[in-house]
């Protein structure tokens, strides 16, 4: 006899998705996956030594993924500024 729990998992699919699973779903490489969640830089969930993604991890790094769409004009990529102004200057005194 199967309990109301076991009815909703099956219903829902699984609670929990392996880092090959969550790969699949977001179409990226799982190693790719694998990299960003252990540089802390994608939500996940850790059993024990088990790496794992919910759907709202999933739903979260889709999210987070998504960038607005660019027009004529509008860079494609983020431009980064340097501290300490120009790229390449030097202060007095400077040797290389």
């Amino acid at each position: 006899m199967e309990s109301s729990l076991d009815t909703r998992v099956e219903e829902a699919g699984p609670l929990l998705f392996t880092p090959a699973q969550a790969a699949d779903l977001l179409q990226v490489k799982e190693s790719w996956l694998r990299r960003r969640a252990g540089q802390r830089r994608v939500p996940s969930t850790a059993l024990g030594k088990h790496l794992r993604f919910s759907r709202a991890d999933l739903e979260r790094i889709a999210a987070d993924a998504a960038r607005p769409a660019t027009g004529p004009g509008t860079p494609t990529r983020p431009t980064r500024s340097r501290p300490g102004g120009r790229r390449g200057t030097r202060t007095q005194g400077e040797h290389i």
